[in-house]
C-alpha cells in the first residue's frame, strides 16, 4: 500500500476582482508526517511564479468543513452548501481559496482510510526525527 495520497483539487481565488479564477492546487498527504497536509499550488498560478506550498495540521483541515477553525496563517471555514474556504495569511499578503467540500471530504476519507484518527503517533518515527535534527544542528 502506498505511503501517500496525492489529489487534485479545483481552487477558486478571491480576488479583489468580481471574478474568481479557477487555479490548480494539490492536496498531498504521507503517512510519514501523519498530522499534516500539504497544499501546492503551481508556478504560473502564483504571483512569484514559483511553485508555493502550505503544510498544516490535518485535524484543522478536518474540523474546518464543518466550522470556522484557525487562528494563524492557515484558516478553514465552510461557505455556503458547497465550498470550504482556505486562508493562508503571510507577511506578503492573504489568499482566499474556495474548494468544494465534497472533494475536501473524499480526500480526508483516503487519509483517515490510511492513517486513522487517533493512530497517527504509530506512523511517527522518533528517533529517526531526532536523528535529523541532530544531524540538521551540527
Amino acid at each position: 500500500m502506498s505511503t501517500v495520497i496525492e489529489q487534485a483539487v479545483e481552487a477558486r481565488l478571491v480576488a479583489a476582482a468580481p471574478r474568481m479564477p479557477t487555479i490548480p492546487a494539490t492536496l498531498h498527504y504521507d503517512r510519514r508526517d501523519p498530522f499534516a497536509v500539504r497544499m501546492s499550488f503551481p508556478a504560473p498560478a502564483t504571483l512569484e511564479g514559483v511553485e508555493v506550498y502550505w503544510t498544516f495540521a490535518r485535524e484543522l483541515l478536518m474540523d474546518g468543513v464543518d466550522r470556522a477553525v484557525g487562528d494563524g496563517d492557515v484558516r478553514v471555514r465552510p461557505y455556503g452548501f458547497d465550498r470550504t474556504v482556505v486562508e493562508f495569511h503571510a507577511p506578503e499578503g492573504t489568499a482566499i481559496v474556495h474548494i468544494r467540500t465534497g472533494e475536501l471530504r473524499r480526500f480526508l476519507r483516503r487519509t483517515t482510510a490510511l492513517v486513522p484518527v487517533g493512530r497517527e503517533h504509530r506512523h511517527v518515527d522518533l528517533d529517526q526525527d531526532l536523528a535529523e535534527l541532530m544531524r540538521d544542528a551540527c
